[in-house]
C-alpha cells in the first residue's frame, strides 16, 4: 500500500500559529530560511529514495523560483498551497478564486510543471466554505487535500469523510483528507505535522499501518520544511501553546521522519489521487 507523502512549503514566519503576532507587512524584512530548509528535505528524500508532493505558496515561488525548479527537476510533484497562507474561510469566494489564479500562475512559471493539486493553508476548507471545492473544480484541479476531518482549535471539519470523496457532483475532483484514525468512538489526527513531531513515533507508525492494513486505504501525510530547523528565530509575544506546538522536537524531526519513510511505502499525492479516482468510479 502506497501512501501520499507531502510537504507544505512555507517559511517559519508564515505559519498559522503565529499569524496573530507576525504581520504580513513584515515578511519581506524577515530572514528567509525556506530555501535551506527545503533543500534539507530534498536531501532527506534522496536518502530515503522517495518522491513526494510539495504544496508551495505562490509567495515563495515568486521569490525562490530556482528552488521550485529544483524540486520539480528532482521528480517531485509541485502543487499549490495558495498565495500567502490566508485561510480559505477568511476569504470570499471571489477572493479565493483570485488567490488560486495568482498562486497557480506563479508556481507553474517557476516550476515548469502544470499544477493539478491544491492544499488549503491550515486545512481551512470546511463547513464554512461550501463554495470552495466548486471553485477548485471550475479551475480544473484534479484533487484537493484541504480537509482535516477532526476537531481542533485552529481548524477541522469533523463531519467530513475520513477517506477520499467527491465533493462536487458531476466533477472528477476528489478530496484527500489528511489521515486520522478512530479509537474508542473518537477520531484522532495521524497525518503528520505537529502531531507527528510532538507524539511518540510508535503512534504514527501504528496508525499508518492500521489505515493501510485493517482499512486498506492510503495514508495522507504532511510536514513543513521549518519543522527540521532547530535554529530558526524564536517569535516573541506568541501564545505559549503556539510556541510549544511550533518549537518542540525540531532537532529530532529528521531522524524520526527517515525512520517513518523507511517503514512504509510512499508516493506523490497525484499518484494516490489517480488511484483513488479510479476506485471511486
Amino acid at each position: 500500500m502506497k501512501n501520499a507523502l507531502s510537504v507544505d512549503v512555507e517559511d517559519w514566519f508564515q505559519v498559522g500559529a503565529f499569524e496573530t503576532v507576525i504581520d504580513r507587512d513584515s515578511w519581506e524584512a524577515r530572514e528567509r530560511r525556506v530555501e535551506h530548509n527545503t533543500d534539507a528535505v530534498l536531501s532527506l528524500f534522496d536518502e530515503a529514495g522517495v518522491k513526494a508532493t510539495f504544496f508551495t505558496l505562490g509567495w515563495i515561488a515568486a521569490r525562490h523560483p530556482a528552488l521550485v525548479r529544483r524540486i520539480a527537476e528532482a521528480g517531485h510533484e509541485i502543487a499549490s498551497h495558495g498565495w500567502d497562507h490566508k485561510r480559505v474561510f477568511t476569504m470570499s469566494e471571489a477572493e479565493f478564486r483570485d488567490d488560486l489564479i495568482r498562486a497557480r500562475a506563479e508556481i507553474e512559471s517557476a516550476s515548469g510543471q502544470k499544477v493539478h493539486g491544491y492544499r488549503a493553508p491550515s486545512f481551512s476548507i470546511d463547513q464554512r466554505t461550501p463554495w470552495a471545492h466548486g471553485v477548485l473544480a471550475e479551475h480544473g484541479y484534479a484533487y484537493s487535500s484541504s480537509v482535516a476531518p477532526i476537531r481542533h482549535d485552529h481548524y477541522g471539519w469533523p463531519e467530513a469523510p475520513r477517506f477520499a470523496w467527491r465533493p462536487v457532483a458531476g466533477s472528477a475532483l476528489i478530496e484527500l483528507p489528511v489521515t486520522t484514525f478512530e479509537l474508542g468512538g473518537r477520531r484522532f489526527a495521524a497525518g503528520g505535522g505537529g502531531f507527528f513531531r510532538l507524539l511518540p513515533y510508535a503512534l504514527s507508525n501504528w496508525a499508518i499501518a492500521r489505515v493501510n492494513g485493517a482499512e486498506k486505504r492510503p495514508a495522507i501525510f504532511y510536514f513543513h520544511p521549518w519543522e527540521m530547523d532547530a535554529d530558526q528565530p524564536r517569535v516573541a509575544g506568541a501564545p505559549l501553546k503556539s510556541k510549544l506546538r511550533h518549537y518542540t522536537n525540531l532537532s529530532a524531526m529528521r531522524p524520526k521522519l527517515l525512520k517513518l519513510l523507511k517503514a512504509h511505502q510512499w508516493a506523490r499525492t497525484d499518484e494516490i489521487a489517480a488511484a483513488e479516482q479510479a476506485r471511486l468510479q
